[in-house]
């Protein structure tokens, strides 16, 4: 077999395009997180109803990866993953142009179907291109670029949204992911171990029941799960209370926070190299534990902890997702290796989505700090306060003035209304 040796152009050629794949793929699937708050004012809807937006996008792109391995086998790894990127920097643009939450919802919807494209092939073709001693490395630079592309994505929509509006900081990202798309396709080597294997359902069921009955390829399915879906819960999130009393943080600036999932890109690259030498369990444990410990310092309330623990977060999560991944390539045999990766990013994605959307069953004094439930409360108190002085205030966000309240009240012998 010929594998890309590290240092050569092919390899570096390789790398580019990874970078520039994950960098389309993340930032368009990540970078509504910061305008949550902005959806559900403009159309009307809470904020986990606004959510949606993510989590539709997430669980298209779990499902139709069981599908995407089948193409892939027939036609390709670099076809397969070049189409994927350019249709989906299409309906980027396409999304610009939405004027209603349902229209967003349905675009989203097949953005999430042509991203399928990108994630499950680019780890099997790095599995079966790169020299297998050094696939560790290469594969937490390739997680890297997936934080890089989500923080990318999320400023360039943030400082657009603040300049202009979300409308043409949509259409600013799809416009750039074109051309990011077409660098891709021009520089990723050709595969030079795929062997196309004919459209079969039999082969297809086949593989994922492979998948399937290995145990340890299941518990890095359920690691996958759980951290993304964590993971997506903390920052699809957080940027609503910060945009809140008492912090009042712009969109910019919210988005501009996620610079610190930039760290992440860091413990990837770093824990990549250490599953080369390391027990990658042990591994897993380490990342899990950094996130537990940062989700556990985002509940102090004080905005510098909230940061502290966003960054603790990013390192975990990012260090567990890249010992994770690269395993499974190492456990599944390699007529298997593409199904294995499906099903990882199967669980990893529906994780986004099961777990982001059921974090609204959660009750409210779960879901935020005393202080800041308080300072929520406190905002309300004295917004009420100024529409009872003024009944006009608010009636064209509301639509129509709320109807004065009459209390009769007694004292002194003398009762008034």
């Amino acid at each position: 077999m010929q594998y890309i040796q590290i240092g050569t152009g092919a390899y570096r050629r390789a790398l580019i395009s990874m970078l520039l794949g994950s960098l389309v793929t993340f930032a368009i699937l990540y970078s509504p997180q910061t305008l949550i708050g902005t959806f559900a004012s403009e159309f009307h809807v809470s904020p986990s109803t606004a959510s949606f937006i993510i989590s539709f996008a997430t669980f298209t792109l779990a499902v139709s990866m069981l599908f995407v391995s089948l193409l892939s086998n027939a036609w390709g790894r670099r076809g397969v993953m070049g189409v994927s990127l350019f249709v989906t920097s299409v309906l980027a643009i396409l999304s610009s142009f939405s004027t209603s939450f349902h229209v967003l919802l349905i675009v989203r919807l097949l953005e999430g179907i042509s991203l399928s494209g990108f994630p499950a092939i680019a780890m099997t073709y790095l599995n079966e291109e790169i020299e297998p001693r050094s696939l560790g490395r290469v594969i937490g630079v390739y997680v890297a670029g997936t934080a890089v592309g989500g923080f990318a994505g999320r400023v360039i929509i943030s400082l657009m949204a603040d300049l202009f509006d979300w409308h043409a900081a949509m259409l600013i990202l799809g416009l750039f992911s074109l051309l990011c798309s077409v660098c891709f396709w021009l520089y990723l080597p050709k595969s030079r171990n795929f062997k196309p294997v004919s459209i079969s359902f039999s082969h297809w069921a086949e593989g994922f029941k492979s998948g399937f009955a290995n145990s340890r390829l299941l518990s890095l399915y359920m690691i996958g799960f759980l951290m993304l879906g964590l993971y997506v819960t903390l920052f699809n999130y957080i940027g609503y209370p910060l945009s809140q009393p008492p912090y009042g943080l712009s969109q910019a600036v919210i988005g501009c926070l996620f610079v610190f999932q930039l760290v992440g890109s860091w413990s990837s690259v770093w824990f990549g190299k250490l599953a080369d030498r390391y027990s990658r369990a042990a591994l897993i444990g380490w990342g899990i534990g950094l996130s537990l410990a940062g989700a556990l310092l985002t509940l102090a309330g004080q905005l510098v902890f909230m940061i502290a623990g966003m960054i603790l977060f990013a390192c975990g999560f990012f260090a567990g997702h890249t010992v994770a991944s690269g395993w499974v390539g190492r456990i599944a045999p390699r007529e298997h290796k593409a199904y294995a990766s499906s099903l990882y990013l199967l669980f990893y994605y529906t994780g986004s989505s099961v777990v982001g959307w059921s974090r609204r069953l959660l009750p409210d004094r779960l879901r935020l700090g005393r202080r800041h439930r308080a300072d929520l409360r406190a905002a309300a108190a004295h917004r009420a306060a100024d529409d009872q002085a003024d009944p006009f205030v608010g009636a064209a966000g509301d639509q129509e003035a709320a109807e004065p309240e009459y209390r009769l009240t007694c004292g002194a012998g003398q009762c008034r209304l």
